[in-house]
């Protein structure tokens, strides 16, 4: 009897342990598909490029195909609301940025995602070296030219934006603001066609990361008038900073970072985050950041959180003293 109770027992704990196996091998096989991203900006966009870039070396780490998914339009949110309501299980990651939950959350009363809930941050990845640049047809090759054209054409200089309520439109007010003049939006899907649009003259300016503007401004057919950024670009040395120009009233930094639903697995998210980690990190892939105009600025999940909640204040405050002076 006892030797039939003890091989029961046995059996029973070879069982409990080809089970923890197996949950081990389970944990471990993540991820077990191609992973889908997010990009809620145009094909072509900087951003979009970088995340292209980045597929097959991320592809390589995590043993999985990762395919870029472009859901551009409304000030990122048509690209915030699929990630929101994808299953929370890895396979369905996205690209957030400053609209996503920094801007979006203040400038409408009614989203169609949660920026606070909706989603686990993964990393931060960079922050955009931005510059305003306007069309060669403008003849403006600084930024007091482009003022005086602005103020003898009021109501006909068009500046690409990102949609209603973008942070492109409050860059528009404050320009309006300290100009004098109307300056007018026109909605775009990304920082690509908008370059495309100024270097045809179907708009006249534009705010957006550098990366977008250099292929024109080569061509020909747009010029960078000012950078937002500390210092001057070392690939554009002769193009002042906001700073220089004594334009320090629109405090904003772009940035874009990885989030997933909410509820995804953590040890999805900390497998994400090292491959994410490593590809933009590894030197070759830092020289390609370098060439777009991008700033790497990677962080940990928690980093990553407490950033998007200092960012918000900022945006609030930005806002508020925007409305302040209207």
């Amino acid at each position: 009897m006892n030797l039939r109770i003890w091989r029961n027992s046995g059996r029973r704990w070879a069982a409990a342990l080809a089970f923890a196996c197996l949950c081990s091998e389970a944990a471990a096989a993540y991820p077990e598909r191609p992973i889908r991203v997010i990009v809620p900006i145009a094909l072509g966009s900087v951003t979009d490029v970088i995340m292209r870039k980045a597929a097959q070396p991320l592809a390589e780490r995590l043993g999985q195909a990762v395919v870029i998914d472009n859901r551009p339009g409304a000030s990122g949110i048509i690209g915030a609301e699929a990630c929101a309501k994808a299953p929370p299980d890895g396979y369905t990651i996205c690209a957030i940025y400053h609209a996503t939950t920094s801007f979006n959350p203040i400038f409408f009363d009614r989203l169609p995602y949660d920026p606070d809930k909706d989603f686990s941050p993964i990393t931060r990845l960079f922050f955009l070296v931005e510059g305003i640049a306007v069309s060669s047809a403008t003849g403006a090759k600084s930024f007091d030219d482009m003022r005086s054209f602005a103020r003898g054409h009021p109501g006909k200089v068009s500046f690409g934006t990102l949609g209603d309520q973008s942070v492109q439109e409050l860059m528009i007010g404050w320009l309006n603001q300290l100009w004098g003049t109307r300056i007018v939006g026109v909605p775009y899907k990304g920082g690509g066609p908008i370059a495309t649009a100024i270097g045809a003259n179907e708009i006249q300016m534009g705010q957006m990361g550098l990366g977008n503007f250099i292929a024109m401004k080569e061509a020909g057919k747009l010029d960078i008038l000012t950078v937002n950024s500390d210092a001057r670009s070392p690939l554009l040395p002769n193009v002042p900073t906001m700073k220089e120009l004594a334009l320090e009233g629109f405090d904003s930094k772009s940035w874009w970072g990885i989030a997933a639903p909410r509820g995804v697995p953590a040890d999805a998210v900390a497998r994400l985050h090292s491959a994410f980690k490593e590809v933009f990190e590894n030197p070759e892939f830092v020289s390609f950041l370098q060439a777009q105009y991008v700033d790497g600025a990677l962080t940990t999940p928690e980093g990553f959180k407490a950033f998007l909640t200092s960012d918000r204040d900022k945006a609030r405050k930005l806002i508020g003293l925007y409305k302040a002076k209207r």
